[in-house]
Parts: C-alpha cells; structure tokens; sequence
C-alpha cells in the first residue's frame, strides 16, 4: 500500500511538473510578442551563451570528428569500402550526431548556468524586487533568455558539425592519404538538403527546449541556496530527456515526410 501510494505521488507530481511547464510556455508565447521589446539583453543572452560557448563546442565537435572516423575506420577497410567514409561521417554527425551530441553539452553548459542564474536571482528576492519596482522581470529574464537560446543553438550546432567534418578530412588525410579537398567533394556530393533542413529545424527547438527547462527550473527556484543548486542540476537532467523525446519526434516525423 505505501508503495502504492508512492507511486501514485509520483504520478501526480510529474502531471503537476508538466502541467506547470505547459502553463509557463504559455506565458512565454503571450509575452514575447508584447511590447517592449528587450533588444539589448537579448543581445548580452545571445553574446553570453552563443560567443562563450564556442570552444567547448569546437573542442568537442573536432573529437567527436576524430573518433568517430577512428572508429568507423578498421569496419569499413574489412569491406574495402573506405571510400565511403567522408558519406558515411558527413551523413551521420549532419543529421543525428552532432545536432545531439552538441544539445546536451549545451544543456549542460548553458541550460545549467540559467537554472542558476535565476534561481539565485530569485531566493535573494531581485526578482521580487524587479516585480515591486514596476518591471517585468518574465519579460526581461526568461524571454530573453529562451530566445537567445533558441536562435544561438542552431549556429553552434553548425559550428561543431563543420570542425566534426575537419577532425574527420585530418583523420583520412593522415591515415588514408585523402586531400581535403577531395574528402570535402565527397561531403558535399553526399549530403543533400533533406539531410540538411531537418537537423536545422529541430535544432531550434532543442534551443527552445534548452532554455524554457532552464528558466522554468531557475524561475520558481525555492528552499534558498540549497534550491539553487538542485534548480540547476534539474534543468540538465529535465532538458536532456526532453531533447531525446524531441529528436525521437523529429526523427519520425522526418522519416514520414522525407522518407530517411
């Protein structure tokens, strides 16, 4: 009976959890079109998280490129298809591999550092503050935030896929004696839009993903400083399941669609 119960309180307490979520997606949709418009802490959030994420993401783009033609290598010489593998590489980390692969380290990167930025902001009561002085501080925080998310993840996906593709060219050229030149006509001969604009859309909304769970997580942060640190350890972990149910979405729908 008392697990049970449990059970069920759990039950409850994630409909709550989703409900509150849908309730503050809701609201953010109904502000981001009202005026005023915060262009200048949009732009700080997009410098913020877009400039400063850059070299986590080439770092882990360039190794993710290395190892996976590493590893695909020895495979493919067993068939004696090596000539395959610039397709093979580009076709994988453009459409499932580095879109995913970046998410999460950007959720943990930029999705945690929301969740604690406000959630500090909120147990030291500057939000109230903001609140009682007249602004809107949903407007100025959590608006901002998603869509500087929204709109700089996309890019660092870009970014990544593009130093993944280079670790890759530096791997063939030293192992397999390939030019760059001819390893990059073979990426682009092999990739198509239909890999392409799919990767690219649901990149924004593992963007939107990454900063609605932060900000929410940060928003209604409480138990003081002790909260702050379990906002955003929740906001990594909420943001990366969220971002495979998102990519299972994508994936069906783009095989519906595409046919890939």
């Amino acid at each position: 009976m008392v697990a049970s119960n449990s059970i069920w309180d759990n039950v409850k307490d994630f409909f709550e959890e989703v409900g509150d979520m849908a309730h503050f997606t809701g609201r953010f949709f109904r502000e981001v079109f009202k005026p005023p418009f915060e262009f200048r802490e949009l732009l700080r959030q997009c410098y913020n998280m877009g400039n400063r994420s850059m070299l986590l993401v080439g770092v882990t783009g360039f190794i993710l490129g290395l190892v996976f033609t590493l590893q695909s290598r020895p495979t493919l010489m067993q068939f004696g298809a090596e000539s395959w593998m610039p397709s093979m590489v580009s076709i994988s980390i453009v459409r499932e591999i580095g879109p995913v692969i970046i998410a999460l380290i950007c959720a943990g990167r930029i999705g945690s550092g929301i969740g604690a930025e406000l959630g500090s902001m909120r147990v030291t009561e500057q939000i109230d503050a903001m609140e009682v002085s007249g602004t809107n501080p949903f407007k100025f925080l959590v608006v901002t935030r998603i869509v500087a998310t929204t709109l700089m993840l996309p890019l660092l996906i870009l970014l990544g896929d593009a130093i993944a593709l280079l670790g890759s060219a530096l791997v063939e050229n030293i192992k397999g004696e390939v030019s760059f030149l001819l390893y990059f006509n073979q990426v682009f001969d092999s990739l198509k839009f239909s890999d392409i604009i799919p990767a690219t859309i649901k990149s924004f909304f593992f963007g939107f993903a990454i900063g609605l769970v932060g900000c929410y997580k940060g928003y209604y942060c409480s138990k003081g400083t002790v909260g702050v640190g379990e906002a955003s350890n929740a906001a990594v972990v909420y943001t990366s399941m969220l971002l495979f149910v998102i990519d299972f979405i994508a994936v069906f729908v783009t095989d519906i669609f595409f046919g890939i």
